[in-house]
């Protein structure tokens, strides 16, 4: 069995030792980057056995992603940086699961929220939910706080980092470190000065800084604590997952990516409760 959060280990297991899926009854999947990459080899018709899509259970959706984002953003955020969110100029990235929590958080706290967004039901929520819906390029400069969560890659460009006013600071909530393009500000004109543990200011040769959190990984698993709740839930979502395929006679689930049976995801807070 593989259990992956990310796609990473399916993806390094598929391009260095292929053999292994020979021997694999499944792949159980936690995140939306891992899912998509999953379905993209489902398309391809390169997955070679059935894959338990985790992430779009109503307990993972609900509580790790929404929940969980809405409580652990503001931990990270007065954590690393002690910055008071009133009246602050925020622009959040992505505005799904994840978006949603950390909009919520930092509205009720009086920030002034702005959100970006290509999916259409997505940005249509974000507009009903009361956040103007913007394009990145658009408010870079007035921004005091940049958040990406999309799963996606290079969301923030150096060019937009280049833009920045002085003391903006950005974070990632979505996928890995890949978010933002750290990689581009490692350069000679650029200097790193470490502040605190997990935030550095990265200073332009005109005096600019940007305050860069966790070095663009994830705030919330490296700057705050996560609730032992939630992870109670994510982990036993994720075991169900494992022994519905494992159990599973021979036949029931195919080479193709499967979401979780709802009757075992709602079995997850009866069993913690």
């Amino acid at each position: 069995m593989i259990l992956d959060d990310g796609g990473d280990l399916t993806h390094w297991v598929y391009k260095k030792h292929p053999s292994v899926f020979k021997k694999a009854q499944g792949i159980v999947e936690e995140s939306v980057t891992g899912v998509h990459r999953l379905y993209q080899l489902s398309k391809a018709g390169k997955l070679c056995v059935p894959a338990m899509n985790v992430n779009d259970s109503v307990t993972k959706q609900k509580f790790d992603n929404l929940y969980c984002c809405r409580e652990s953003i503001l931990d990270g955020l007065k954590r690393t940086t002690d910055v008071m969110f009133g009246g602050k100029q925020v622009v959040v990235c992505g505005y799904g699961e994840v978006g949603k929590g950390c909009c919520s958080a930092l509205k009720a706290l009086g920030a002034i929220v702005c959100i970006t967004e290509i999916d259409p039901i997505c940005a249509l929520q974000g507009c009903m939910d009361g956040f103007r819906v913007v394009k990145l390029n658009e408010v870079i400069r007035q921004m005091d706080l940049v958040i990406t969560c999309t799963g996606n890659k290079n969301v923030v460009t150096r060019e937009q980092l280049d833009r920045m006013k002085n003391g903006c600071i950005v974070c990632n909530m979505g996928h890995s470190n890949t978010e933002i393009d750290v990689a581009s500000l490692r350069s000679p004109e650029l200097t790193w000065e470490r502040v605190r543990s997990q935030v550095d200011h990265v200073i332009w040769p005109d005096g600019k800084r940007v305050v860069l959190l966790a070095e663009g990984r994830l705030l919330n698993l490296s700057c705050s604590t996560v609730p032992t709740f939630v992870l109670s839930i994510t982990a036993t979502t994720q075991a169900l997952a494992l022994i519905e395929l494992f159990n599973a006679p021979e036949g029931r689930y195919k080479q193709d990516v499967y979401l979780l049976p709802k009757k075992m995801g709602n079995r997850v807070p009866f069993g913690l409760n």
